[in-house]
């Protein structure tokens, strides 16, 4: 679902940093999902405005570059991005890469190609990932570094790679591993610090 409370015109004029957050799966209580909305919930907490997208607001048709071919959700998710000062990505680890369901929602970054700040460019964007073990974590964290860096963002000093198999999170979407609750409070602190300091 994509949360925001704010109309485009409030929006305008709200001096806040806008940090947008997309990722997760389709499951209920997927602990991408749970990592994003504590990071986005940090970036929050230090005053920034907040949009999230996650499970059925990422369910999109695969990209194509016929734009015609838009739904509501594609639109209302590029346009977010159009308008963030920074961005948080969580992915789950699928076979060592990014889900098809969050690099299909990166993709449609391309029709913000000749947009006034195209693609990414100048944002800060803090990366997380999520696997059930080490290996894919890591390797997908640099996957999805490199894709931020092709889509001209800037990823955060900080990129977040949880184990699943170690860390959970409860029922109200709190993390139990007290330094993986800090790593995500740093990277949403990082990516509205660096927002801040751009706008």
């Amino acid at each position: 679902m994509s949360i925001s409370v704010m109309t485009r015109r409030e929006a305008a004029h709200d001096p806040r940093p806008l940090i947008v957050g997309l990722g997760g799966t389709l499951s209920e209580a997927s602990s991408s999902e749970r990592a994003l909305r504590y990071a986005l919930a940090a970036a929050a907490a230090q005053g920034a405005r907040t949009k999230l997208f996650t499970a059925q607001a990422l369910d999109l048709p695969m990209y194509t570059v016929d734009r015609s071919r838009r739904t509501p959700a594609a639109i209302a998710l590029v346009d977010a991005l159009a308008e963030a000062d920074g961005v948080i990505i969580a992915t789950p680890a699928y076979h060592g890469g990014i889900s098809g369901l969050v690099k299909n929602a990166l993709d449609y970054i391309e029709d913000l190609r000749a947009d006034g700040r195209p693609y990414l460019d100048g944002r800060a964007v803090g990366c997380i990932v999520c696997a059930y073990g080490w290996q894919a974590t890591t390797t997908t964290l640099v996957s999805l570094r490199s894709t931020v860096h092709a889509l001209r963002g800037w990823p955060t000093p900080l990129g977040v790679a949880i184990n699943s198999s170690q860390t959970r999170f409860d029922d109200a979407g709190q993390v139990t591993d007290a330094r993986c609750a800090e790593q995500l409070s740093a990277l949403g602190r990082q990516v509205l610090d660096f927002a801040g300091a751009r706008r």
